[in-house]
């Protein structure tokens, strides 16, 4: 019997209560914030008349069910998911089954077990592809050249391969951003010393681009400007984490430059424009299939995607190139409610993927970048640039939820 089918020792409605536990499990394993988690068990508790009290922080969960003395807790030790957005999708409609009462707490137990041990939506080798995917046209948004392009799109490959070879395997899990940065900094060194017209720095960022913790500092400040400040401030502490991480990997790989013949930097040849406007149309496929989204979504994905970039190209415009992601994030959220809506499924399927090309990453990783080369400066100026950027993304959202609400829990 699945974990998820355990009971919870209390009078009352066990079952409701396992279901509850089974769920809030099932939801962080996915990449849920605290927010959207919090509030769809209260929803669910509510509906199935049970009192209930909910903390979700990004290792533990905390459930209250009763009220004072007689108050029951149930903790669980949870350790931070990928986002899984089919997975997502198929919880959601377990939680409006509930709430619609098309579902009781029995069977609502018994959908939670099935999506638990259903099969990945993808083959576990599609990581590959989708992380050299991802690079390459990173690549183009950075304006590499044609060399960057092809030697950026290796790069996501063999990441995507020291992925899939790491698995599941904790100890190494820990290491795998520092181990992956020293990689393909040491191979871009390399081909920057006998390549003139490659750009190291972008085949470092665009090979990186998956692994640089964008979106857990736009979740961590969404969790902050929403009030759950343990989890925001936990995810935020665990996003800078990654950042010294990739961080020193870079640096120890820029280390053996003096190894290699100093070459003189010659200025890459651009890109046509419709390469651009292709990379436009690859990369949300890309992030779609890393984060699992269903087939059937894909359009969705990518239209979400062009409007975030175009509403972020036509922001930075008016507001400058940090607030103009603001425009980007507020064109998204928008249009993941309207879908929300016509389509009656969460929000959340094109949101995230949407907001892919809009997270201050890149930033980031600049920021600590320059601090490990001494230039205090700069990395202090990138690290502010890095929390506009993060804050104008969760500004957007928020606005755009207080615009046009969707109807869906997650």
């Amino acid at each position: 019997m699945s974990r998820y089918s355990s009971t919870i020792e209390s009078s009352g409605n066990e079952e409701g209560r396992a279901f509850l536990v089974g769920l809030g499990e099932l939801l962080h394993a996915h990449g849920t914030p605290a927010m959207r988690l919090e509030e769809a068990l209260n929803q669910c508790a509510e509906k199935l008349g049970i009192r209930g009290q909910f903390l979700s922080t990004p290792t533990s969960l905390l459930f209250g069910f009763g009220d004072g003395p007689a108050q029951r807790t149930h903790l669980a030790r949870v350790e931070p998911g990928a986002v899984d957005i089919g997975r997502l999708a198929d919880l959601d409609e377990v939680i409006e089954g509930i709430l619609d009462g098309s579902l009781n707490s029995q069977e609502g137990l018994d959908r939670v077990a099935q999506i638990s041990k259903a099969p990945r939506r993808y083959p576990r080798w599609t990581t590959v592809p989708a992380f050299g995917l991802a690079a390459g046209t990173a690549s183009c948004f950075f304006g590499g050249g044609l060399e960057d392009l092809m030697l950026s799109t290796l790069a996501g490959f063999g990441i995507g391969f020291l992925a899939l070879l790491v698995g599941g395997r904790q100890r190494a899990v820990l290491v795998f951003e520092g181990v992956a940065a020293f990689l393909i900094t040491s191979v871009a060194t390399l081909a920057a010393a006998y390549i003139p017209n490659v750009s190291s720095g972008v085949i470092i960022l665009s090979g990186l681009i998956v692994l640089i913790p964008g979106l857990t500092l736009t979740v961590a400040m969404n969790e902050l400007a929403t009030r759950h400040l343990v989890a925001g401030t936990a995810r935020l502490a665990w996003a800078a984490t990654i950042f010294l991480s990739i961080g020193l990997g870079v640096g120890t790989g820029r280390a053996l430059q003096p190894l290699f013949p100093a070459l003189e930097p010659l200025k890459s040849e651009p890109l046509p424009d419709w390469v651009l406007g292709l990379a436009l149309a690859l990369a949300p496929i890309a992030f779609a299939v890393l984060f699992r989204s269903r087939r059937r979504d894909m359009l969705w994905v990518l239209i979400a995607g062009w409007l975030g970039f175009l509403g972020a190209r036509l922001g930075s415009s008016v507001l400058g190139p940090e607030l103009g992601v603001f425009i980007g994030s507020l064109a998204v959220g928008l249009a993941s409610s309207l879908y929300a809506r016509i389509k009656n499924r969460p929000a959340v399927v094109i949101q995230v993927p949407g907001i892919m090309l809009l997270v201050p990453g890149s930033i980031g990783f600049k920021s600590m970048s320059a601090l490990l080369h001494n230039d205090v400066l700069t990395g202090v100026e990138s690290a502010f640039d890095m929390a506009q950027v993060a804050g104008a993304l969760v500004g957007g959202l928020l606005f755009a939820n207080a615009l046009l609400r969707p109807r869906r829990s997650l």
